[in-house]
Protein backbone atom coordinates (compact mmCIF):
# COMPACT_ATOMS: atom_id res chain seq x y z
CA UNK A 1 0.00 0.00 0.00
CA UNK A 2 1.36 3.13 -1.21
CA UNK A 3 1.63 6.00 1.83
CA UNK A 4 -1.22 8.34 -0.30
CA UNK A 5 -3.83 5.34 0.19
CA UNK A 6 -2.69 4.72 3.69
CA UNK A 7 -3.27 8.78 4.55
CA UNK A 8 -6.52 8.60 3.09
CA UNK A 9 -7.41 6.02 4.54
CA UNK A 10 -6.64 7.76 7.96
CA UNK A 11 -8.41 11.07 6.98
CA UNK A 12 -11.39 8.89 5.84
CA UNK A 13 -11.58 7.19 9.24
CA UNK A 14 -11.12 10.21 10.89
CA UNK A 15 -14.06 12.02 9.37
CA UNK A 16 -16.35 9.10 9.28
CA UNK A 17 -15.49 8.97 13.67
CA UNK A 18 -16.61 12.53 13.80
CA UNK A 19 -19.60 12.54 11.85
CA UNK A 20 -21.00 9.31 13.94
CA UNK A 21 -19.61 11.25 17.23
CA UNK A 22 -21.97 14.52 15.66
CA UNK A 23 -25.23 12.48 14.60
CA UNK A 24 -24.81 10.43 17.94
CA UNK A 25 -25.07 13.69 19.76
CA UNK A 26 -27.42 15.66 17.59
CA UNK A 27 -29.65 13.02 18.22
CA UNK A 28 -30.20 13.76 21.53
CA UNK A 29 -32.24 17.00 20.63
CA UNK A 30 -35.51 17.51 19.02
CA UNK A 31 -36.68 20.75 17.76
CA UNK A 32 -40.37 19.73 17.17
CA UNK A 33 -42.69 20.68 20.59
CA UNK A 34 -45.31 17.74 19.51
CA UNK A 35 -42.67 15.43 19.16
CA UNK A 36 -40.99 16.06 22.36
CA UNK A 37 -43.85 15.68 24.08
CA UNK A 38 -45.05 12.65 22.71
CA UNK A 39 -41.24 11.11 23.67
CA UNK A 40 -41.56 12.36 27.05
CA UNK A 41 -45.10 10.28 27.54
CA UNK A 42 -43.88 6.95 26.23
CA UNK A 43 -40.28 7.74 27.75
CA UNK A 44 -42.07 8.93 31.48
CA UNK A 45 -39.21 12.08 31.19
CA UNK A 46 -39.06 15.74 31.56
CA UNK A 47 -38.37 18.43 28.99
CA UNK A 48 -35.48 20.58 29.14
CA UNK A 49 -36.32 23.34 26.49
CA UNK A 50 -33.48 25.17 25.75
CA UNK A 51 -33.73 28.70 23.91
CA UNK A 52 -30.52 29.52 22.87
CA UNK A 53 -28.46 31.86 20.47
CA UNK A 54 -26.24 29.14 18.89
CA UNK A 55 -24.33 32.03 16.70
CA UNK A 56 -23.84 35.46 18.57
CA UNK A 57 -25.07 34.52 22.57
CA UNK A 58 -21.76 34.18 24.48
CA UNK A 59 -23.79 32.80 27.88
CA UNK A 60 -25.29 30.30 25.50
CA UNK A 61 -22.38 28.62 23.66
CA UNK A 62 -20.78 28.23 27.47
CA UNK A 63 -23.38 26.31 28.10
CA UNK A 64 -23.35 24.21 25.39
CA UNK A 65 -19.58 23.85 25.62
CA UNK A 66 -19.85 23.28 29.53
CA UNK A 67 -23.02 21.39 29.73
CA UNK A 68 -24.53 20.11 26.96
CA UNK A 69 -21.53 18.92 25.11
CA UNK A 70 -20.20 16.94 28.03
CA UNK A 71 -19.72 13.15 28.01
CA UNK A 72 -21.46 13.25 31.68
CA UNK A 73 -24.19 15.12 30.70
CA UNK A 74 -25.08 13.95 26.90
CA UNK A 75 -24.66 10.30 29.06
CA UNK A 76 -27.43 11.23 31.55
CA UNK A 77 -29.91 13.40 29.22
CA UNK A 78 -30.33 9.85 27.17
CA UNK A 79 -31.79 8.71 29.75
CA UNK A 80 -33.50 10.95 31.71
CA UNK A 81 -34.22 14.12 29.73
CA UNK A 82 -36.15 14.39 26.69
CA UNK A 83 -33.81 17.93 25.00
CA UNK A 84 -35.52 20.42 23.03
CA UNK A 85 -33.87 22.74 21.05
CA UNK A 86 -35.46 26.51 20.24
CA UNK A 87 -32.55 27.86 18.43
CA UNK A 88 -32.10 31.64 17.12
CA UNK A 89 -29.36 32.58 15.31
CA UNK A 90 -28.89 36.02 13.84
CA UNK A 91 -26.51 35.55 10.86
CA UNK A 92 -28.04 34.64 7.36
CA UNK A 93 -25.66 31.90 7.03
CA UNK A 94 -27.59 29.93 10.01
CA UNK A 95 -31.03 30.77 9.72
CA UNK A 96 -33.58 28.19 10.37
CA UNK A 97 -36.24 27.40 7.87
CA UNK A 98 -39.41 29.29 8.38
CA UNK A 99 -41.61 26.57 9.60
CA UNK A 100 -38.80 25.84 12.64
CA UNK A 101 -38.24 29.62 12.86
CA UNK A 102 -42.20 30.09 13.75
CA UNK A 103 -42.39 27.41 15.63
CA UNK A 104 -39.46 28.43 18.08
CA UNK A 105 -41.53 31.85 18.10
CA UNK A 106 -44.20 30.25 19.34
CA UNK A 107 -42.14 28.52 21.72
CA UNK A 108 -41.04 31.82 23.07
CA UNK A 109 -43.98 33.10 23.40
CA UNK A 110 -45.08 30.73 26.00
CA UNK A 111 -41.84 30.03 27.90
CA UNK A 112 -40.05 33.01 27.20
CA UNK A 113 -41.92 36.12 26.65
CA UNK A 114 -38.98 38.35 28.28
CA UNK A 115 -36.57 36.80 25.53
CA UNK A 116 -33.74 35.45 28.00
CA UNK A 117 -30.93 33.69 26.26
CA UNK A 118 -29.78 31.31 27.86
CA UNK A 119 -32.99 29.87 29.15
CA UNK A 120 -33.36 26.86 30.23
CA UNK A 121 -37.37 25.22 31.03
CA UNK A 122 -37.61 22.41 32.61
CA UNK A 123 -41.53 21.14 31.35
CA UNK A 124 -43.19 17.82 32.36
CA UNK A 125 -44.46 15.50 29.38
CA UNK A 126 -47.71 17.93 28.73
CA UNK A 127 -45.81 21.47 28.59
CA UNK A 128 -46.39 22.56 32.67
CA UNK A 129 -43.23 24.22 33.69
CA UNK A 130 -41.63 22.69 36.56
CA UNK A 131 -39.01 25.17 37.02
CA UNK A 132 -36.74 27.57 35.33
CA UNK A 133 -32.34 28.08 35.07
CA UNK A 134 -30.07 29.82 33.14
CA UNK A 135 -26.47 29.64 32.71
CA UNK A 136 -24.67 28.83 35.58
CA UNK A 137 -20.53 28.31 35.87
CA UNK A 138 -20.89 25.04 37.39
CA UNK A 139 -20.12 21.03 36.84
CA UNK A 140 -22.61 19.00 34.30
CA UNK A 141 -23.08 17.34 37.69
CA UNK A 142 -24.28 20.04 39.75
CA UNK A 143 -26.12 21.08 36.95
CA UNK A 144 -28.10 18.28 36.47
CA UNK A 145 -28.64 18.41 40.35
CA UNK A 146 -30.43 22.03 39.72
CA UNK A 147 -32.62 20.59 36.88
CA UNK A 148 -33.59 17.76 38.85
CA UNK A 149 -34.68 19.95 42.01
CA UNK A 150 -37.19 20.49 40.00
CA UNK A 151 -38.70 16.68 39.00
CA UNK A 152 -41.24 15.25 41.68
CA UNK A 153 -40.51 11.55 42.70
Amino acid sequence: MNFKVYVMKRILSFACLLVLSYTAFSQNWLTDFDEAKQTAVEKKQVIVLVFQGSDWCAPCMKLDKEIWSTETFQQYATKHYVMLQADFPKRKSNRLPEAQQKNNDQLAEKYNSKGYFPHVVILDSEGKVLGRLGYEKVSPEEYIKKINQFIKS
